[in-house]
């Protein structure tokens, strides 16, 4: 697979392969990336290059996890362990992380030679160095970050919008001081201790939901470093029809301009930014045709800025 738009600007790349939905577990995070996929083929964004990632290998998971958890997911053995994310094992499990993971991997290092880039692909940002957990085996967002440091970025911060706190990310930074973290969260599942690099927010009124991202990232700007790379995190699980961790009051719209926001505050400040696309699952109130459109918003916003 290797399908362009044209444009009269510059192409965009977003990483996907068919092996992001290879395990047989069915579940939203296993199965809408070819969803979307699906829809940038048929409805095309100007400006967007789908592009096959390079799967990760499992020696460069291993920099990150723990070997005895990445054998694991290798072999099924042991199966609790295997399965601590929520996921059933089988074959299928390891190629799909292997993929998911090198389109995050792949976007970082895209976005640092063109400006932006994403992956249709999770953060997975529950993952920990010894075991899996909420949906996440391996964590893209930090493996990615190692990729752009050993590409030569000095600071890398993750923005991470996804519903729910990425205490796994958090509990990988703590001892890289070239790893920061700004993360907006309007659940306290997976909730950790705010630090000088890692700054959670907790957002209970919709109305506040903006104003609250705006000034987690400026507080981060005037806090930390100088960043080579923003890896962003876009979860639509805040989505007020979301069944898992939804709140009412921040709709569609409210999404797409905390999108066009979070993109545009990398534009301003000449920051490459790479996304991934996080939560967002299917309820009665969220169907998959709205759920492609609220990830598309993601799309579009960052291909306005490429």
């Amino acid at each position: 697979m290797h399908c362009k738009h044209d444009s009269k600007g510059r192409q965009m790349k977003v990483f996907y392969s068919p092996a992001y939905v290879g395990s047989s577990y069915s579940f939203d995070t296993t199965r809408k990336s070819k969803w979307i996929a699906d829809s940038l083929l048929g409805a095309p964004i100007a400006g967007v290059e789908l592009v096959r990632p390079n799967p990760v290998s499992t020696s460069l998971i291993a920099q990150v996890h723990d070997e005895d958890y990445v054998r694991s997911v290798i072999t099924g053995v042991p199966r609790e362990l295997a399965e601590s994310q929520g996921f059933d094992w089988d074959e299928g499990l390891l190629p799909m992380v292997q993929a998911t993971n090198g389109g995050a991997v792949e976007a970082a290092l895209a976005a640092l030679r063109g400006g932006v880039a994403g992956s249709l692909s999770s953060g997975l940002h529950h993952a920990r160095r010894d075991q899996g957990a909420g949906f996440c085996t391996f964590n893209g967002l930090i493996l990615a970050s190692h990729a752009a440091l050993d590409a030569g970025a000095r600071n890398v911060l993750i923005v991470d919008l996804d519903a729910h706190c990425g205490g796994g990310t958090a509990s990988l930074i703590e001892d890289e001081s070239r790893i920061w973290q700004v993360d907006v969260s309007v659940s306290m599942y997976d909730v950790y201790a705010d630090t000088g690099r890692v700054k959670l927010t907790e957002v209970t009124d919709p109305d506040r939901y903006l104003a609250e991202i705006s000034q987690a990232l400026s507080r981060i700007e005037r806090l930390g470093p100088t960043f080579d790379l923003v890896l962003y995190n876009a979860g639509m699980d805040p989505f007020e029809g979301c069944s898992v961790g939804g709140l009412d009051g921040i709709t569609g719209e409210i999404l797409a301009a905390r999108e066009h926001a979070v993109f545009q505050w990398c534009r301003v400040r000449g920051i490459p930014v790479a996304f991934v696309l996080a939560g967002g699952y299917l309820g009665p109130r969220l169907e998959v045709n709205l759920l492609v459109d609220l990830h598309r918003s993601t799309v579009e916003a960052a291909a306005a800025i490429a």
